[in-house]
């Protein structure tokens, strides 16, 4: 991947760990949501205003940029087309939740302190079938880390973020209270992070 020079030093370094995901590396996966991870998480919650959706939509937010990070081209920074991600998930959360409009022009701007990418760059192209490759390889890193679960935390993950069901739904399937199954999702995403973490540290 070619390096757009005119980028930050701290951005030339989230190419490097792109390109190393890219090529199948877990733990720049792991790098990549350990650097960015907060931020996401507090620039979402200064947008729900409630911690368990702000919660949600980060962990959302890299699984949809992980899947797609094939996607990615170098010409701004990888912060930038995250945090895109990250808001226009947002948006389209809060546009369901609770039928209002949220301009895109109020999101705010990435760490680097540029502007943000333009949507049009994030838009899905059709897959070849080298790029639905280096796709479903994301999806099993990202599914590994996972399956390091226990079995109820990772049925949990697997319907609320792969199968992508509502808590509603998720209790019907499991034949569970409503509340033990956001409580048993906050324990399943605090574990989660814990073994990312330690993807990150085991170079």
């Amino acid at each position: 991947m070619e390096i757009n020079q005119n980028l930050s030093d701290k951005a030339k370094a989230d190419l490097v760990l792109v390109d190393l995901a890219i090529k199948g590396d877990q733990r720049a996966y792991a790098e990549l949501l350990e650097r960015y991870r907060d931020a996401i998480y507090f620039m979402l919650l200064k947008m729900v205003n409630n911690k368990s959706d702000a919660e949600d939509l980060t962990i959302e937010a890299f699984g949809k940029a992980f899947k797609s990070i094939h996607q990615y081209t170098p010409n701004f920074a990888f912060s930038t087309w995250l945090f895109k991600i990250a808001t226009n998930n947002c948006i389209d959360f809060i546009r369901k939740k609770k039928g209002n409009l949220v301009s895109i022009d109020q999101v705010p701007e990435d760490l680097e302190g540029g502007s943000s990418a333009p949507a049009s760059n994030l838009q899905a192209s059709t897959l070849d079938p080298e790029e639905f490759m280096i796709k479903e390889q994301s999806i099993k890193l990202i599914q590994t880390l996972v399956s390091k679960l226990k079995p109820r935390y990772r049925n949990l993950i697997e319907l609320r973020y792969f199968r992508e069901y509502s808590y509603e739904e998720i209790a019907e399937e499991l034949s569970l209270p409503l509340g033990t199954v956001k409580a048993q999702l906050f324990r399943a995403r605090e574990l989660l992070s814990n073994i990312l973490k330690n993807s990150t540290h085991s170079h």
